[in-house]
């Protein structure tokens, strides 16, 4: 019987989920393993109590085994200067808070050894060949001979003072275009001695740093080997050599197999929101009939039905999740007591966890700030309960209440609409952003168990608020208005209007503010009424041209997307290029897709007015017609604050906070964080 298809024996509705995992010589408690993230706390030794309180809160959430972010094991790996590194003893001292808090809870962890190779952003870099990658200023220089067997050595050191620092293995990472990944490809791999040439030799380099880490770190040791099956890059790794490396790394010593999905420098999206939840992991099942390790499928499982969907059909063994544990430290206790409805779900935005990285700050989460802050944002009782009203029920607000109540204050929340959710209510009618759905879901679930008195469809005045200890005020936005010649035309209408159907624009629309609302409403108008790529696995590969056999090289096809609903012109005043303030790790994404579906995005474009003929502009100097149907105003926002003066007039205790405070680009991440710190104050 295969580890997969052997469930706890329990009335979980998640057996196969919480099943033990026997590796021989340790067992794992669950088939959940919390996947490699870097989050800027494994960079400064001052930074490891808080690395320790991270890991603890998830061992604690009944994480079976959790992986480090990752670590160099020599100074030329380093992911940037001075980054996280294991290759002298004296470091290990760190390391050992992290282990005990995590055994502390009945958990395993493995520390992940990572070299950075041509990814590194530092000169001192080293790679097989002197090949500069495309999103790196840094050209490295190719290993010598003599350099390979040093960094192999490496590795194993770094091994052995793992398990001397208490880890209960390592990760090897072998994937996403790291320097084991350069050996493995053609694509980085120029070499004409023995670490190059052929797949055996060119697989070489991964196997030898596989039988030395299980040489020097004994057979009781947990070697998790990161591998490479879906690479997304030209000159990619083609199935069949696929599968001999990972038959090599098995032969070599390697514990259990994780999947590794895309390179960096790929151009196709791989854990961004408007991937499909477990789009890749048919590439981990189609490999399972070739080893006979444990497999982890990983990418985009956010909740434990697809989890436990994946492990039941025999897709792979364990599952990695990394981000949505960072969203819910309790995933794997909410799951183990078959309430799901609770579990505050990963979005998938990379706004706060890698955008965060990319700019060299601390990661957090969009929608936990608790993320990385373990040791400083606290929600412990408050000492005098209060009574506090929060009017306005979108993300700030929701926030705001629930982390209040939470403490004990007696919390009423209130807003006008008819439901929760402010702007996520137009965020989650952009195909692409379905999962918006699913915090909507988890604040709703979280105003019951906090009981905070809800009061929708009540549109509030100052004098309604007395009696309230405090007032919050996440009132929001209102939509900036255009003002030049036509702006009062029929043609004209605001974003609201548009994404919530109450105007159903014709074929040719032109899109006012290129900023993140104006490329949401930019993809809401192409895909056709009903469809979104991001729920249906197949259409979203033929859209960004993957193989869905995964046996091309790199696993790439030509990009077939469907033709736009409408022509599309994105225009914006200010020069340079459309979107270019967008999220670091997502705004290639946007960009890509606009661009597949032929949307025209213009900068430095004057509004000269519009008539019955369309939308006048002028564009480096020459004046055009742009004859469209309708013009969309997606021109920025005001803070709402209709009841700060008269508040404030009557000497009341007034906090603002999300879009009420600051309204710039409608963000929720600061929106969400601004308000669970007050809340945790009051």
């Amino acid at each position: 019987m295969t580890p997969a298809s052997a469930p706890v024996a329990s009335a979980s509705p998640y057996p196969h989920l919480l099943a033990p995992l026997d590796l021989g010589f340790t067992t794992l408690r669950n088939r959940v393993l919390m996947g490699s993230m870097h989050t800027g706390l494994e960079d400064r030794a001052a930074d490891f109590p808080k690395l320790a309180a991270y890991f603890a809160e998830r061992a604690a959430g009944g994480v079976g085994l959790i992986v480090t972010g990752g670590f160099s094991p020599d100074i030329a790996g380093w992911l940037k200067p001075f980054g996280g590194k294991l290759s002298w003893r004296w470091e290990t001292r760190r390391h050992r808070q992290v282990t005990a808090a995590v055994h502390g809870h009945d958990a395993k962890i493995c520390l992940q050894l990572l070299h950075a190779g041509r990814y590194g952003y530092h000169p001192l870099q080293v790679a097989p060949s002197r090949i500069k990658a495309p999103i790196n200023p840094f050209t490295p220089r190719a290993l010598s001979t003599r350099g390979v067997d040093r960094t192999i050595g490496a590795y194993a050191h770094a091994a052995k003072l793992a398990r001397e620092a208490g880890y209960d293995g390592v990760e090897i990472m072998g994937s996403e275009g790291y320097l084991i990944n350069q050996f493995l490809s053609r694509r980085t791999n120029a070499r004409h001695d023995a670490w190059g040439g052929d797949t055996a030799q060119r697989m070489r380099f991964a196997t030898e740093i596989v039988r030395r880490v299980r040489e020097a770190a004994g057979d009781d040791f947990i070697i998790v080997y990161r591998l490479s099956m879906l690479e997304l890059v030209p000159e990619g790794s083609a199935w069949n050599d696929i599968v001999i490396q990972a038959q090599a790394i098995e032969a070599a010593g390697a514990t259990i197999l994780n999947t590794g999905i895309g390179w960096h420098e790929a151009r196709v999206p791989t854990i961004a929101t408007s991937v499909p939840r477990a789009a890749f992991a048919g590439v981990t099942a189609k490999l399972r009939p070739h080893v006979s390790l444990p497999l982890v499928a990983t990418n985009r499982i956010n909740m434990p039905d697809v989890a436990e969907r994946l492990l039941a059909g025999g897709a792979a063994d364990i599952v990695s999740m990394a981000r949505p544990l960072l969203a819910d430290p309790q995933w794997v206790a909410k799951a183990r007591a078959g309430t799901p409805e609770r579990i505050n779900t990963c979005i998938a935005c990379n706004q706060a966890c890698l955008d965060h990285v990319f700019q060299n700050r601390t990661a957090s989460c969009l929608v936990n700030p608790r993320a990385c802050a373990e040791t400083e944002l606290n929600y412990f009782p408050a000492a005098t309960p209060l009574r506090v009203a929060v009017v306005g029920a979108g993300p700030a607000g929701l926030a705001c209440a629930t982390v209040a109540a939470e403490r004990g204050h007696r919390v009423t929340l209130f807003d006008a609409a008819d439901t929760i959710g402010g702007q996520f209510n137009l965020a989650r009618r952009v195909p692409g952003k379905e999962e918006f759905n699913e915090t909507l879901r988890y604040f709703g679930q979280r105003i019951a168990d906090t009981g905070v008195d809800l009061r929708l469809s009540t549109r509030v005045a100052a004098d309604d608020l007395t009696g309230f200890d405090v007032v919050v005020l996440a009132t929001g936005i209102v939509p900036r208005q255009v003002d030049f010649p036509g702006s009062e035309h029929p043609k004209v209408v605001g974003y609201v209007d548009v994404l919530e159907g109450h105007v159903v624009p014709g074929a040719r629309v032109a899109i006012i503010g290129a900023g993140g609302i104006g490329f949401d409403v930019g993809e809401f108008l192409v895909e056709h009424p009903g469809a979104s790529p991001s729920l249906d696995p197949a259409t979203w590969m033929r859209e960004w041209g993957v193989d869905p056999t995964f046996e091309r090289p790199g696993g790439l096809v030509p990009a077939a997307p469907a033709p736009p609903a409408r022509s599309v012109w994105l225009l914006q005043r200010s020069p340079g290029r459309p979107g270019a303030r967008l999220g670091k790790t997502t705004g290639w994404i946007h960009r890509g897709t606009l661009k597949a579906k032929g949307v025209t995005m213009l900068g430095g474009v004057e509004y000269l007015g519009v008539d019955d003929a369309g939308l006048r502009v002028r564009v480096d100097g020459e004046e055009q017609c742009l004859a469209v149907d309708h013009i969309v105003v997606c021109a920025g926002q005001i803070p709402r604050r209709d009841l700060l003066d008269a508040l404030q007039a009557a000497g009341r205790v007034v906090h603002l906070v999300g879009g009420a405070d600051v309204a710039a680009e409608l963000d929720a991440k600061r929106a969400i964080a601004q308000a669970s710190r007050l809340a945790a104050r009051l």
